[in-house]
């Protein structure tokens, strides 16, 4: 395995892009997020990505502590990456991250791949208290894990067990969220966002 690239400086930041400056790197943290992924999933959730660079950013991230990889028992028998404590440790910087480019949206080129669980993020910085909420976009379902401490802080499709929320948005909503021109809440008042279930985090949406 290539020793990693540094940039020499006695900066945590430099340290840390030491880490994680590579391209790919933070999206497949954000992948991995949504917990054990196999290298198929990760491949085809990450559009645009060689095969050969990603085998070298997982290499990567397993040496550097961010990753582990093991095997599933049978039947599955697959390989699986998953995120360490270190690695999740990056959600605070993702969201970060996604929020202050939320400037460089604007309009959906033509190129661009889109997959629904990719506004996971978006609806994490909008959403306060803990519980499963499922969300149902014209892209597909994707369902989230608030005040997740260990664990998928997001999973693709429904929710696996009945959710304390469910939120109901059209595409143009959603990109209004992910752009930053709407508030989760405003966009509930207006009646752009359905929000059904009995659990708090429902509650505490409707009542807003």
């Amino acid at each position: 395995m290539s020793p990693r690239r540094s940039y020499d400086q006695y900066c945590s930041a430099a340290r840390a892009l030491d880490l994680v400056g590579d391209r790919w790197t933070l999206l497949i943290v954000r992948e991995l997020l949504a917990g054990p992924r196999r290298y198929t999933d990760l491949h085809a959730d990450l559009p645009g990505v060689s095969t050969d660079v990603l085998a070298s950013r997982l290499k990567d991230m397993e040496r550097d502590g961010l990753t582990t990889r093991r095997r599933l028992p049978p039947p599955g028998a697959a390989f699986v990456y998953e995120l360490t404590l270190r690695g999740r440790e990056l959600l605070p910087v993702l969201l970060a991250l996604g929020e202050w480019g939320r400037a460089e949206l604007g309009e959906r080129r033509p190129t661009d791949a889109l997959r629904a669980h990719w506004f996971a993020l978006p609806l994490l910085r909008e959403l306060e208290g803990a519980g499963l909420v499922e969300v149902r976009l014209e892209e597909g379902d994707f369902h989230l894990y608030l005040g997740a401490e260990d664990g998928p802080v997001y999973g693709d499709g429904r929710a696996p067990d009945e959710p304390d929320a469910r939120l109901v948005m059209d595409a143009g909503t959603c990109t209004a969220l992910a752009q930053g021109e709407s508030s989760l809440l405003e966009a509930v008042r207006d009646g752009r966002v359905e929000v059904t279930g009995d659990g708090a985090v429902a509650k505490a949406l409707r009542e807003a």
